[in-house]
């Protein structure tokens, strides 16, 4: 590649990832990209050194990464404190706005989410919301008495889920019957209709867990506390024994399970023992779901589904990216969310499932998410 001979089309051709001319004259704009140098017919002429950098920005952005931290990012030099940083003051500056919008979330999932019996009283507090000057001459004190009115309506009834689901959820029509359960299972289990966007099930995941569960397939999990959480009265009726992979007792956090299976050779030669078809749960140990990953690719356990979900900031999103490209099928929440509940839960949802409606067949034309 000459110093300069590309045209804006051959950079784009050579950058991939989506790259359009229009979007790479966006970047210039933006400052992303600098201006290039103009050929005698003023045509646009690029260098190895713009295709590297437009290379950078094409994967940060796939990362998640806003255009405007990214230009940030590249007018600094990665191994200087100054870059470290300007990228914690873009994360507390977006933890706070996402901190804002959760409130506002909430405030209207406590509209929203009320269930019939309270629609009378919630229509009646909409229609005041709409004359109330909040910051002005009614204060804060004014909508606390709205929400008082509202929420006095909770001691009459029971908290009616499935009706407050229905009106929260996102669209999840693309979804199966069961995958639809399992997500709603998910965020009640949690509390937070947000993580339906994060749910991953890879292609056959259905199929592959309702397969091994029929066939009373052995279930293992991270660490003792997941164990517990598993719906044991159903999946002992379908014969399914659970096996724990570090089976210490006193392990009960993320940082304890990470540090026991790093120390001890005997969790991680117990890893390499899952049998063929089984089913694993993960919900804790972030090296427990990459050890997998690994023993997978070198064809040394060969288990049915892997159900991924082990809590941290850097080796579990790693992971679950790593975990979902596998071939062997998998369920993952995406990025640092996730936790031994989740995984759990995911499990009992799948089990719950086929007992309840084994003649089932909606998973077979699922569409992946």
């Amino acid at each position: 590649m000459n110093n300069c001979s590309l045209t804006i089309k051959e950079l784009t051709e050579a950058v991939g990832g989506g790259i359009t001319p229009r979007m790479v004259r966006h970047y210039h704009q933006l400052g992303l990209l600098p201006q290039p140098v103009r050929s005698p017919s003023n045509y646009r002429l690029y260098t190895e050194q713009d295709v590297i950098r437009l290379q950078r920005i094409v994967a940060l952005k796939q990362q998640g990464f806003q255009l405007n931290h990214i230009r940030h990012i590249l007018e600094m030099e990665p191994e200087t404190d100054t870059l470290t940083a300007q990228l914690q003051k873009q994360y507390r500056a977006i933890m706070q706005q996402i901190a804002q919008l959760r409130q506002t979330a909430s405030a209207l999932e406590g509209l929203l989410g009320r269930d019939r019996h309270c629609q009378i009283m919630q229509a009646e507090v909409l229609a005041q919301l709409k004359l109330l000057e909040v910051e002005t001459q009614m204060g804060l004190g004014g909508l606390e008495q709205l929400w008082s009115g509202l929420d006095a309506q909770v001691h009459t009834h029971s908290e009616a889920f499935a009706e407050s689901l229905q009106c929260l959820l996102p669209d999840l029509s693309d979804r199966s019957e069961i995958e639809q359960h399992l997500i709603s299972q998910l965020v009640l289990a949690c509390g937070d209709v947000s993580l339906a966007s994060f749910v991953r099930v890879s292609a056959g995941a259905i199929a592959a867990s309702r397969h091994a569960l029929s066939a009373s397939c052995e279930i293992f999990v991270d660490i003792p506390t997941v164990a517990a959480a598993l719906d044991q009265t159903r999946l002992a009726h379908l014969s399914c024994r659970i096996t724990t992979l570090i089976n210490n007792p006193h392990i009960t956090t993320a940082t304890e399970a990470e540090q026991e299976f790093w120390q001890h050779q005997e969790w991680q030669e117990k890893l390499l023992q899952v049998s063929q078809g089984s089913i694993l749960v993960i919900g804790y140990a972030p090296s427990v779901l990459l050890a997998t990953c690994t023993a997978i690719k070198a064809q040394k356990i060969q288990p049915a589904l892997i159900i991924g979900m082990p809590i941290g900031f850097s080796h579990a999103p790693a992971a679950k990216r790593q975990i979902i490209q596998q071939v062997t099928p998998a369920i993952t929440i995406e990025g640092t969310l996730g936790g031994g509940l989740l995984a759990a839960t995911t499990l009992n949802a799948l089990v719950e499932s086929l007992i309840e409606k084994p003649n089932c067949h909606c998973y077979l034309s699922e569409s992946r998410s």
